[in-house]
């Protein structure tokens, strides 16, 4: 079982490594759920962690649905931090009608190599969970990050068991949403994932939480 801390600034992601994360999701604007972070941030960040790093690339909150020209900025910081040596992309790009914007993303995947690509929380959004599933795979991405298209993770638990059985080892199931160390044990039991998602914010700050991090780990076993 392996555990990715989402990182709002620079103490997170060191907090998250000292504390037994596999993985940290470097983003910024935490209150719009996330968007592309200071490549200053960025380089910090690799310069100080061992642990695999990925860098979400969204320049913008709201929708997941891009103009051009923000197609273009999304394609430009991909190449950029390519050279900063991260371990991995966090994106996703929708259609108006709500389903995978498949030329788009399969862009970006081929763009992003040979690092490998999350599709975030947007698969929240799509209409067709099973259809979007499958466009996804199609598009090269490793994992998913999702709540099961509810609220959080607790409400979602039915359809991430049902994500990960049809994904049928094709592709990483991340459950994150809402992920807590009060919960994961049971969503651990309910849906068989490998990989878990959490910022381990506890007092609403922007930073994560020491021993929330080791007690999220440690209920993993």
């Amino acid at each position: 079982m392996k555990l990715e801390i989402a990182c709002f600034n620079l103490d997170s992601a060191l907090i998250a490594q000292e504390n037994g994360a596999d993985r940290v999701e470097l983003c910024a604007g935490i209150d719009i759920g996330g968007v592309t972070p200071n490549f200053g941030t960025v380089k910090q960040a690799r310069k100080n962690l061992s642990i695999d790093l990925y860098v979400m690339i969204r320049p913008r909150g709201g929708n997941f649905v891009y103009t051009d020209e923000e197609f273009q900025q999304i394609q430009a910081d991909i190449v950029a931090l390519k050279q900063l040596n991260v371990d991995g992309f966090v994106f996703g790009i929708l259609k108006e009608d709500q389903t995978i914007n498949y030329e788009q993303n399969k862009v970006l995947v081929e763009l992003a190599k040979p690092f490998p690509c999350t599709f975030h929380r947007a698969f929240d959004e799509v209409e067709n969970a099973f259809e979007a599933l499958e466009d996804i795979i199609t598009c090269g991405f490793k994992t998913i990050l999702t709540s099961g298209q509810k609220t959080n993770v607790s409400e979602g638990m039915h359809r991430l068991e049902e994500l990960v059985s049809k994904a049928d080892n094709r592709i990483t199931i991340m459950p994150g949403g809402g992920l807590r160390s009060t919960n994961i044990k049971t969503i651990q039991q309910n849906t068989k994932a490998i990989f878990y998602h959490s910022s381990a914010i506890t007092d609403g700050s922007e930073t994560a939480n020491a021993i929330e991090i080791q007690t999220l780990k440690s209920n993993l076993q």
